[in-house]
């Protein structure tokens, strides 16, 4: 019986050569042209560590582990440096009676994915060691070990040995002098949010090109971030201030800021953009913000938190104030002119009574639930269609992957080109599959008798049990949040107040009614849904 092989390459940075995983692939072809093995097929991923779990050319290939026999690759590394990955990719693969046989270690056993996995952690972490210790020694020289703040440009220069310097920074004079307005603006008793305004209104690009925030300005006290906050404004390089970690889970990295202790920092008087007196009062000013009363510090999430937004601008609506909402876009930057607010206990009051009375009257109900069921029928010959277009176009998109890769095995010459248009294919495979996935049978809706009435009941227990003990409360808010999309708050037409728009979820409603919780795969039926006679029973105003 012929012995089906594949092989796996991988480099790790775009500071690599990008005929690494050529050569790679062609070393491996050349052991299993010497094995007699039939090569099916060659994956690869380009700049991409060996850290990250989920990798384009790796998962295709444990998509297909039915379709050969033995896995080639340089070396274990190659698959992975965490020592939880290589562990469980050998266990699916020998759970699929799959070898893998590397050039450096031979065929792979328990004791190589044991010795190996240990010896490419410590790979990792002696790595993120060497890489500190060299920031270290940057700062100690008066180099920046991060990225471009704003208010300096980036100088080019050679070293002795002919190399590129980096971490040389000048002052941007054009930049710097916006630092120092707003540090007289603040010193002068201007919150962040008004001088944001000021600077927005003026078309002053902020350091992302974007608008300027509060937070922008404001930042963070225990990062070290934020232009009121950065220390190199001061003439002061400071490292350290947050570690990163890496989430075991999604495999993203969390930034955690480190005490004070632990900073780095050396004095660099060339870069200082604000003297001693102006940098003293700011930080005296941003200490006393520090110690408000807790009343005027930041408020714990509400009710609604996260579901208003602006009817003018689209922003959201947050506490602006002692319990009232108000758009955060017209407070922050002063780009809308949505001044109206609302307290916290009206707005609750009114989206209660609102689901409690309005939403789920009899008549509304019937004609909704027949409206829904006629657009899920229009909806699954859709799909149906979609359905076969998005299998058709994975299949192609998968064929030119298979020839891609063979023509990297080969030693094709143009491999830059061919690596664009290789992911560009992986990426449309992918997106096929999402879509796929997306367009699975939603099931029948099943509706008790009385809907409505046992709707309105649910929605009183969830009144009450928001006033109850603190895990009634917390279940109430979960519930009631599930039944809400989106609160849209405009100006209303008399010149006074807030008028608010609901739109809600009419498949969690369902579920409130029943008491149970939403099948996997059912719609959030919107009024999107709905192609009557301008009935829109889950979205309406109040």
């Amino acid at each position: 019986m012929t012995t089906r092989a594949v092989i796996y390459a991988r480099y790790s940075s775009d500071r690599q050569s990008t005929t690494s995983a050529e050569d790679q692939a062609r070393l491996c072809r050349t052991r299993i042209d010497k094995e007699g093995w039939d090569l099916v097929e060659v994956f690869a991923d380009l700049a991409i560590s060996g850290a990250t779990r989920n990798r384009p050319g790796l998962d295709a290939l444990m998509s297909r582990t039915n379709a050969f026999d033995i896995l080639v690759a340089e070396s274990l590394d190659r698959l992975s440096r965490d020592q939880e990955d290589i562990a469980g990719l050998y266990k699916r693969l020998r759970f699929a009676g799959i070898r893998i046989v590397t050039l450096s270690e031979g065929e792979i056993s328990e004791l190589h994915i044991g010795l190996k996995g240990t010896m490419g952690a410590l790979f990792l972490k002696d790595l993120g060691e060497k890489t500190r210790r060299g920031q270290i020694g940057r700062v100690a020289q008066g180099r920046i070990p991060g990225g471009l703040s704003y208010g300096y440009r980036r100088m080019v220069a050679l070293g002795t040995d002919g190399e590129p310097e980096r971490g040389l920074r000048d002052i941007d004079e054009a930049q710097a002098g916006v630092v120092r307005r707003i540090f007289e603006e603040y010193t002068a008793g201007r919150s962040p949010r008004a001088i944001a305004e000021t600077l927005n209104g003026e078309g002053v690009p902020s350091p992302s090109g974007k608008m300027w925030r509060a937070n922008t300005i404001n930042g963070n006290r225990e990062r070290g971030n934020g232009i009121l906050h950065n220390e190199l404004y001061a003439g002061i390089i400071s490292y350290n201030r947050q570690s990163f970690v890496r989430d075991p889970v999604s495999r993203k990295r969390v930034a955690r800021p480190n005490p004070r202790d632990q900073w780095v920092t050396h004095e660099v008087p060339a870069l200082r953009i604000i003297d001693e007196q102006s940098w003293a009062a700011a930080q005296r000013r941003l200490e006393h913000g520090q110690a408000l009363s807790p009343a005027r510090q930041r408020r714990p999430k509400r009710l609604l938190s996260g579901l208003v937004t602006c009817g003018t601008c689209g922003g959201t609506f947050t506490i602006i104030g002692r319990d009232r909402w108000g758009c955060s876009t017209a407070r922050e930057t002063g780009t809308c002119n949505n001044g109206r607010s609302i307290v916290d206990t009206q707005l609750e009051t009114r989206i209660l009574g609102a689901l409690r009375e309005r939403m789920f009257e009899p008549d509304a109900v019937a004609a909704y639930i027949e409206e829904y069921r006629q657009a899920f029928t229009a909806q699954q010959k859709d799909r149906h269609k979609a359905h076969r277009g998005l299998e058709k176009r994975e299949a192609e998109a998968t064929r030119r992957i298979t020839r891609l890769t063979l023509a990297i095995a080969d030693g094709a010459n143009a491999f830059a080109e061919i690596r664009s248009v290789l992911e560009e294919q992986i990426a449309t495979r992918e997106r096929c599959r999402r879509d796929l996935a997306d367009l699975d049978a939603e099931p029948v809706l099943a509706l008790m008798p009385n809907l409505a009435e046992s709707y309105r009941r649910s929605v009183v227990q969830l009144g009450a049990a928001l006033r109850g003990d603190a895990i009634e409360q917390e279940q109430a808010r979960q519930a009631l949040r599930a039944l809400i999309d989106q609160i849209v708050a405009s100006p209303a037409p008399d010149k006074r107040g807030v008028a608010l728009e609901i739109r809600g979820r009419f498949a969690q409603m369902i579920d409130l009614a029943n008491e149970k919780s939403a099948p996997r795969g059912t719609p959030d039926c919107m009024s999107k849904m709905v192609a009557g006679t301008g009935f829109e029973p889950v979205t309406f105003r109040l």
